[in-house]
């Protein structure tokens, strides 16, 4: 097995390794049979993500981000479900379902209908791709400052955390093979945010432990 089957094999453990963490939201939703305090959003742009990186993937012929992707999008379609059968806002969450739903339909068109096929239809989707995925990364900053000010890191998830840094990396290092900067760039910043948020786990911990609730997010 040479160095990019390797890095490749790896990218696709540690990302549905990641994307598998919402198993953990979908066993709540189960056990308390309601979507209270779970977020609906990064569930919808996941699964957005996941489409247009599949769509990448095909046109440059890229079994590992295809299979990744297939995998990512069919959790989230799950995920998706699943928090509306139990969500207490069906019709909001519909309409916010719906909404994706005419953008995913509108890109597809643009990239298949206005843009030429090649190299230009590549590079423009895989542009796009990395702006949401770069977006996606930084989101949580405002968390992080919140998290800073109080001391307090029950709203991270620590496992989602090292899964993110592994994921990141493992990306970055397969773009770096592959030359390819729309699979480098857009994953580094995911590097330097777990970072942050170990450093947070790691600088506000010994308050954090005697609670239950931080506990109970480490099993």
């Amino acid at each position: 097995m040479d160095s990019l089957q390797l890095l490749s094999w790896t990218c696709i453990v540690f990302t549905v390794g990641m994307f598998s963490t919402g198993l953990n939201d979908l066993k709540k939703m189960r056990e308390n049979k309601s979507a209270d305090n779970i977020q609906f959003l990064p569930f919808l742009t996941t699964c957005l993500n996941n489409l247009g990186w599949l769509y990448y993937g095909l046109l440059k012929s890229d079994q590992t981000i295809i299979l990744v992707n297939v995998i990512g999008a069919l959790l989230q379609i799950l995920y998706i479900v699943m928090y509306l059968q139990y969500s207490k806002q069906k019709r909001l969450v519909m309409s916010q379902t719906l909404a994706a739903g005419v953008v995913l339909t509108c890109g597809w068109f643009y990239f298949t209908t206005y843009l030429p096929e090649g190299e230009t239809r590549l590079s423009q989707l895989g542009l796009t791709c990395s702006v949401i995925t770069v977006s996606m990364y930084m989101s949580p900053l405002t968390d992080l400052v919140a998290i800073v000010r109080s001391g307090d890191v029950q709203r991270l998830s620590f496992p989602l955390t090292v899964a993110t840094f592994f994921t990141s990396t493992s990306w970055v290092l397969y773009g770096l093979q592959l030359g390819d900067y729309f699979i480098l760039v857009p994953n580094t910043p995911g590097i330097f945010t777990s970072l942050i948020r170990l450093y947070l786990f790691r600088r506000f911990a010994s308050v954090s432990q005697s609670t239950p609730s931080y506990k109970s997010m480490l099993i």
